[in-house]
This record gives structure tokens, sequence and C-alpha cells, in this order.
């Protein structure tokens, strides 16, 4: 956790490492916090600052001490296995805070003894205290034991009837040379057991057998080209299911084919460029591919590209040590570690540590181009925003707001105005609810035998008013003429049948 100076401290909003309280919460509360904490990328609760607004409330100084006591002794009694927690009184302007710092932990997972491990195991998400899932726990405990999901054998798979000629076809490639057992050994794509050679969950999500389908059915990609700037309508999609090698490219592909190139002026030159940083793109859907927990069930990556953004949702919580806010600086940890070697050592990923900062450097050449990301749920979602499209739908969503708000406003004006309508307008509306009838028709049907000034007024202040109009309204003489309600006389009279 990066150490920050108190007001600095103060200014940052609730996260994945940092919480505020006004005072000790309860037993449950704190020890879910310090157990989620301990679980995750340790953090720090600030006791003695109101949240919302934030606002440094204090703790008296006599009570600090005592309050010291009470975390140590429930943290002790409620937590396991061990966690030590650091105190450290601040002082901000004679308002006495206590920071309260957990460090992740090296003996997951961290569990409320109340509960028990299944029940009682909680991790970080966002601001959230959630409880962990069979499947994280699992995890957890295979990150004390330093090993990853994709390493693990499939002991009832020979991996000489897997279909690998795509990996050894890129291996030979991107080698140099070819690929055989003794290759997949050093790789760790195989493992050796007194039962000889078996695949590892890795080496068959690198295949394009129909056991990978079997055994990780969510081991794909969801591509969507979205018609605005929501869900509602595909323009195109595509499910990306082969080897893992494919599918982060065949993504990437499928981005290009929706987004824009457009002219940039430089200088005395006009280059062409893509509308969206291709490089840190790249960098993000292959970052999701490598780096995606594929121990999750049910859970597959999403590319989404609306009008405004392209966005990337990829199963799991960002792994412990990244801090995504932190682009600039080199950050590595590796979830997936036979995955991950294996596309480095292809050449299909940079050295440890240069993909954020790949992405942070590309998108210094796009100031029109927002990075924003989340915590959703147990996924993480990156989001490449463009700020002036998403600027121009805001405007033209407020245009059709204006512009239903006057229309709006003039029916309502028009309904009000007709209010009081004389006995004539209510005969002649009603007439003509039952169907369009010429002048004279009309007039004879409400007991005059001719077109009176009074019936020809009412008509007249009837068609002024939008109720009722001519059904061919190109020729007002044409002996075919007849006259029909509109939609806002049908709604007048049924308001004045209501009265």
């Amino acid at each position: 956790m990066t150490e920050l100076i108190l007001p600095d401290l103060l200014g940052q909003p609730e996260g994945r490492r940092l919480e505020f309280k006004r005072e000790l919460p309860g037993k449950a509360d704190l020890c879910k916090t310090i157990v989620a904490f301990a679980n995750d990328a340790g953090g720090s609760l600030i006791l003695g600052v109101q949240d919302r607004p934030r606002q440094s409330i204090g703790i008296p100084e006599d009570e600090l001490m005592a309050i010291e006591e009470r975390i140590s002794q429930l943290i002790f009694d409620g937590c396991t296995p061990i966690i030590s927690p650091e105190m450290t009184v601040l002082n901000d302007e004679g308002r006495y805070l206590l920071k309260v710092t957990i460090w992740r932990g090296s003996n997951p997972p961290y569990y409320l003894k109340s509960k028990g491990k299944l029940d009682g195991t909680y991790v970080r998400v966002g601001s959230t205290n959630r409880p962990a899932s069979e499947e994280m726990i699992v995890e957890l405990e295979r990150l004390k034991r330093n090993v990853s999901f994709d390493g693990e054998i499939l002991p009832d798979i020979a991996w000489t009837e897997l279909m690998l000629e795509r990996l050894y076809e890129l291996y030979l490639e991107k080698t140099g040379t070819a690929c055989d057992a003794s290759s997949l050994t050093k790789l760790h794509l195989l493992k050796t057991s007194p039962y000889g050679l078996h695949p590892t969950n890795a080496l068959l999500l690198l295949s394009d057998d129909a056991q990978k389908s079997a055994c990780f059915p969510y081991a794909k990609i969801e591509c969507g080209r979205f018609k605005g700037t929501t869900v509602d309508t595909f323009i195109d999609r595509k499910t990306l299911d082969g080897n893992l090698l494919d599918q982060a490219e065949q993504a990437y592909e499928f981005v290009l084919r929706h987004i824009n190139q457009a002219a940039v002026t430089e200088g005395m030159y006009t280059r062409t460029r893509w509308q969206y940083p291709i490089k840190a793109i790249r960098e993000a859907i292959r970052n999701a591919v490598i780096h995606r927990d594929y121990s999750l069930s049910g859970k597959d990556i999403k590319i989404a590209i609306y009008d405004d953004m392209v966005e990337i949702t990829s199963p799991g919580k960002l792994p412990p040590s990244v801090d995504f806010s932190r682009l600039e600086a080199r950050q590595s940890d590796i979830r997936n570690k036979v995955i991950a070697p294996f596309f480095r050592h292809l050449g299909l990923i940079d050295q440890w540590g240069n993909g954020l900062k790949l992405i942070a450097d590309e998108l210094k050449a796009y100031p029109e181009i927002e990075l924003n990301w989340a915590e959703v749920g147990f996924q993480f979602q990156v989001q490449f925003v463009h700020k002036s499209v998403q600027v121009e739908a805001q405007v033209e969503a407020q245009v059709e707001a204006q512009v239903e708000a006057q229309v709006e406003a003039q029916v309502e004006a028009q309904v009000e105005a007709q209010v009081a309508l004389t006995n004539t307008d209510k005969a002649i509306l009603a007439c003509l609810a039952k169907g369009p009838q010429a002048g004279g028709q009309l007039a004879k049907r409400l007991g005059y035998s001719q077109r009176t000034g009074n019936f020809k007024k009412s008509v007249s202040r009837l068609m002024d008013a939008g109720l009722i109009v001519y059904t061919i309204p190109d020729k007002p003489n044409s002996r075919l003429q007849q006259y029909r309600l509109t939609d806002i006389g049908a709604s007048i009279l049924e308001e004045q049948g209501r009265q």
C-alpha cells in the first residue's frame, strides 16, 4: 500500500484498500472488513472520519488506548488465522483519528471464527466486503500454497490425444523450434506423476480439443457491437471459443472491424489514426485472456463496443498487488502461473510489469480517450471512453428531451385551451369518433338542414386547435373531403366523457 500524507488520505475515495468509519463498528462488521483486507491486497480502516459528507470528526484522546485494545481483542477473538493489525494515531488539526492497517495475509483464507471457513470468508470488492464463494476459497488456498489453477493436472485426460496443432504451429513460428513433450514439460504445460505425463488445465485451455469445451465451456470471449450507447440492439456479435492463443487475436480483430480511422492534422501533414488507442486495447484484451480467473464457472470474457466506448470485462478480481490507478508504475502479479509465462515465452506479451505502462503511454497520445476501470462484482472491467462522442450523445439526448418536453407542453396547452367546449363542439367530436365524415353529412347528423354559421364556427375552431383535421389536407375543396378526429381530439373527448 502506498503511504499518503493525511490530507491526501482523507481526500481519497473509499475503495479496495481504504474504508472510513465515524466510530468503531460492531464486532461482526469490523471482523468482516479485517478478513476481507487480509484475503485481498491489505488495506486501512480510518476511525473518526465521517464518509458522507467526508468530514473529520475525531476520537477523544482519552479513549484512544481503550479503542486500540478493543480492536486487538475483537480481531483476536473473531478472526482466524491470526491477523496482527498495525495501529497509528493521526492528528488532523487537533482531531485524533485512528488508522488500523491490515497487511495482505500470507496464510489465506482468513475468516470469521463464528461462521467457519465456508460461510465466514470475505473478500474485498470495491469498497464492500463480500462473502467468498467456494471457488474463491479454493483459490485463496492455492495462493497460500503458491500454486495456480491453470497448473493443476488433469489425470483422466491423455495429452497425446489433444488437438494441439495450432499450439505447435505458433510455437514453431514464434520460437523457431519444434514443440515436443520436453518443451511442454519445461513450460509446465505437462507434469509428471507416478503414472506418467499429464496435461495441466493450461494445456487443455490452449488446445482446440472438444474436451476443452466440455471442461471449460465458459473459457470464451463474447464480442458485441451495439447500436448507440446501450445493449438494446446488436449490430454484430461473435463468440470466440477456440484456443486461448487465437481468442485474444480474434477479439482484437473484431474490435478493429468496428472502430473507425480518422484523419489527424499535425502541422503541415495529415495522417490517419484509429479512433481508439489500439495498442492499449490489444494489451487490455491480452491481459483479460491471460489473467482472468479460469476457476470461476459460468463467467466469460465480454468485449462490448458502443458508439462512445470499448468495454472489456474479465472474470475474477484484480490481482492483489496490482493498482490500476498507478498505470505508470511497473506492476506485475500473475494469477495464471503457467499460461502467462507461456505467452511471454512466445513473445506475445512484454516483460513483466510493462503492460499497464504501455497502456498509460499510448493514452498520452489520445487526450480525448478516458480510461475507466472498476471491479464489478467478481469481475474486472476496463472502459476506453471517447469523451467527445459521449458528449455528442449527451447533447442529442438533451435535445430529444427538450423537444419531447416542448411537444408535451404544446399538447397540454391545446388541451387546456379546449376544456370549455361548446355543446356543438362536443357533438362534432362524438360523431367523428365513429369515423371520418363529410361536412354535409356531419351537419345533418347534428340536426342542421345545412351547414349554418354556428356549425362552421365550431368546425373551424376544432381544426385550429388540432382536434379534427381534413382527410385530404392537400385538397381542402375536394368533393371527397371529409373530417376525422385526431389523437388529441380523441383524448379530449374521452376526458370530457369522464367529467
